[in-house]
């Protein structure tokens, strides 16, 4: 079992900056891929962001590209998503997930999932 505990969100002006983490229970962290996904109310989870369990691999949805990185701390057992440049379009739940093995950037190859973080920007 793993669980996932995301942080970090919060209300921020559009153009400003948010890092949100993902911090994993377990010993085997470094075994997964983990993803971030977002949610705004009436519409399905979208994919935003994944890395690969070693770090050397991501990849990212359109609408975020060249604003958004994802990193991992294997040692901390923590997946990270800075966010630069938001705008309205970027306020949703964030989740973060975990799936062994390779990267997948679709919502139903992921195994576990966080409870969400709230990111809202402001114009």
């Amino acid at each position: 079992q793993v669980w996932l505990v995301e942080s970090g969100g919060g209300l921020v002006q559009a153009g400003g900056s948010l890092r949100l983490s993902c911090a994993s229970t377990g010993r085997t962290f470094s075994s997964y891929s983990m993803g971030w996904f977002r949610q705004v109310p009436g519409k399905e989870r979208e994919f935003v962001a994944a890395i690969k369990w070693s770090g050397d691999r991501t990849y990212y949805a359109d609408a975020v590209k060249g604003r958004f990185t994802i990193s991992r701390d294997n040692t901390e057992n923590t997946v990270y998503l800075q966010m630069n440049s938001v705008n309205a379009q970027d306020t949703a739940v964030y989740y973060c997930a975990a799936r062994l093995g390779a990267l997948e950037i679709t919502m139903a190859e992921y195994e576990y999932w966080g409870q969400g973080t709230q990111v809202t920007v402001s114009s």
